[in-house]
């Protein structure tokens, strides 16, 4: 049998597995209506400005209480994995905290939620934050976070997370 004729053959299955996938995505949004869709939203926003509150008046050891505290989470930021644990989180905000003084998170007017399933979903926004070290150093910086968050019993905690630092542009050569 020819190779096009065989590749012609293979066309419908192709497209009947990916129609498969796109009615199971479908399905799995299509569990959540409007109503509890701008809901969820809503406390995912809430809780998006609970975590820039409470940081932002306890400092960097307040991470710790919105970082879900089991092997699901992890944190990256510029291109790699700087919390690979629940555990390794717990230590690098214990060191944050031994050397910012203050920190100020800002997220940007732009908070963007996409309702996964009932009690997961994705929160995308741009933040301005301003660090001061131990020694009064200052530091401004803006960029991108995204995360993956969830609802348990104790209320919205981040999964997943990615943080990227907009910075300044390469010199052109």
């Amino acid at each position: 049998m020819p190779p096009l004729i065989k590749l012609m053959r293979l066309v419908p299955l192709v497209l009947l597995g990916c129609g498969t996938d796109s009615k199971a995505r479908a399905s799995a949004t299509a569990t959540i209506d409007g109503a509890h869709r701008a809901a969820l939203a809503d406390s995912v926003r809430a809780f998006a400005a609970s975590v820039s509150r409470g940081v932002t008046a306890q400092g960097p050891a307040a991470w710790r209480a919105y970082f879900a505290d089991d092997s699901a989470f992890f944190m990256a930021a510029e291109g790699q994995l700087v919390f690979p644990s629940s555990d390794a989180a717990t230590r690098g905000i214990a060191g944050l905290a031994r050397t910012i003084a203050h920190i100020e998170l800002r997220w940007g007017d732009t908070v963007r939620v996409d309702a996964l399933a009932p009690g997961l979903a994705v929160v995308a926004m741009p933040y301005h934050e301003t660090r001061r070290d131990v020694r009064g150093h200052q530091v401004e910086e803006d960029g991108f976070f995204t995360s993956l968050v969830e609802r348990r019993g104790t209320g919205w905690v981040i999964r997943d997370a990615h943080w990227s630092v907009r910075s300044a542009p390469s010199p052109v050569p």
